[in-house]
C-alpha cells in the first residue's frame, strides 16, 4: 500500500487536491479554478497543474490517486455522463486524465466520495448504513455499507437527485420532469425564486434571510416540503442508520429543524428517529473521499 494518497475533487468552479498520509492526515491541500467555460482540454491542463503541485510536495514519492467528479462513468461505454460540467459529458475522462498525468487513477462520483469520507472520518463514523446527501448546485447522494462504498452495477446507487417527485414538475437537464434536483438544489430554488418573485437571488442568500414576505414564505415552505418528501422516500426504502447532509445548502439550520419535521411526517413508521446530521468535514469531504477511494483501490 502506498504511503501517500492523493485525491482530486473536480468541481464545476474549482479543482481541489489534497494528500493524505498513512494516518489519513491532510499534509497538503491546494485549489485552482476549473474555468469550465474554456473547455475540456483546458480542464485537463488545470488537473495536470494542480497534480504537479502535489507530486512535487512529496518529491515524486509513490502514491495512489483518486478523483471525484459530478456524474459517473457509464458501465457500458466508460464515458462520463450526467455531469453538470457539460463539456466533459461523453468523454473517456478516466483514460484522458491518466494519459495527461501518466498515472493510473480511480474516478468516482463526487457524492460517493463525500459519503465515504463522512462514513470513515466524519459525522457517520459510528453507523453501518450511511446515506450521504449533496445539496449544492445539484443534488447527489451515495451509500456506504459497513465502511464500504456501494456503487451498484449501473454506477447509479444513491442518485436520489433524479428521482421523480412530481411528473408534472419543471424540466430537468436529465430530460425528465419533476426530479428532486429541480426542487431542492440551489439551482432549483433559484429558479423558483425567479419565476415567482422575478428576482435574481442566490439560494444561500434566500435561506439566510431573517424575515420573509408572504410569497417568500410560500417558496420556503415548498422547499422544506419537497425536502421532506425526497428524504422520506429514501428512509422508507432503505431505512439508513443516518443521513449526512453536505453541499452549499447543508449549512442552513432550518434543514435540521423544520426540514427534519417534514421528513418525519412522511416516514412509514410510528417510530421516527433517523438522525439527519450536518457533515463534519466541510468542503474537505469530497477531496478526502477521492483520496480514500484511490487508497482503497490500491490495496
Amino acid at each position: 500500500m502506498s504511503k501517500y494518497h492523493i485525491g482530486i475533487d473536480l468541481g464545476g468552479t474549482k479543482i481541489e487536491i489534497a494528500i493524505l498520509d498513512e494516518a489519513r492526515e491532510i499534509i497538503f491541500r491546494n485549489r485552482i479554478n476549473t474555468d469550465a467555460h474554456k473547455g475540456s482540454s483546458h480542464i485537463l491542463s488545470q488537473i495536470f497543474t494542480v497534480y504537479q503541485l502535489a507530486v512535487n510536495h512529496i518529491k515524486n514519492a509513490e502514491h495512489s490517486l483518486g478523483m471525484g467528479t459530478p456524474g459517473s462513468l457509464s458501465a457500458k461505454t466508460d464515458l462520463l455522463r450526467n455531469s453538470n460540467t457539460l463539456c466533459l459529458n461523453g468523454l473517456p475522462l478516466k483514460s484522458l486524465v491518466e494519459k495527461k498525468l501518466n498515472k493510473q487513477l480511480v474516478i468516482e462520483n463526487d457524492a460517493n466520495c463525500f459519503t465515504l469520507a463522512e462514513a470513515l472520518m466524519g459525522a457517520a463514523t459510528n453507523f453501518k448504513l450511511v446515506f450521504g446527501v449533496i445539496m449544492g448546485t445539484g443534488c447527489g447522494g451515495g451509500f456506504v455499507i459497513n465502511k464500504r462504498l456501494r456503487v451498484g452495477p449501473q454506477f447509479i446507487s444513491g442518485e436520489w437527485g433524479h428521482s421523480i417527485i412530481n411528473p408534472s414538475g419543471p424540466k430537468c437537464y436529465c430530460g425528465k420532469n419533476g426530479c428532486v434536483e429541480t426542487y431542492i438544489s440551489g439551482s432549483g430554488l433559484e429558479r423558483d425564486i425567479k419565476e415567482k418573485l422575478n428576482q435574481h437571488l442566490s439560494a444561500k442568500d434566500f435561506l439566510n434571510q431573517k424575515t420573509y414576505t408572504h410569497d417568500e414564505q410560500e417558496i420556503l415552505n415548498n422547499f422544506y416540503h419537497y425536502f421532506g418528501l425526497s428524504l422520506s422516500n429514501i428512509i422508507n426504502i432503505i431505512d439508513p442508520d443516518i443521513i449526512v447532509l453536505g453541499g452549499g445548502l447543508s449549512n442552513q439550520k432550518g434543514l435540521y429543524s423544520h426540514g427534519q419535521k417534514e421528513v418525519y411526517k412522511n416516514i412509514f413508521s410510528d417510530y421516527r428517529m433517523t438522525p439527519i446530521k450536518k457533515n463534519k468535514l466541510g468542503d474537505s469531504a469530497g477531496v478526502i473521499g477521492a483520496a480514500l477511494i484511490g487508497a482503497s483501490m490500491s490495496c
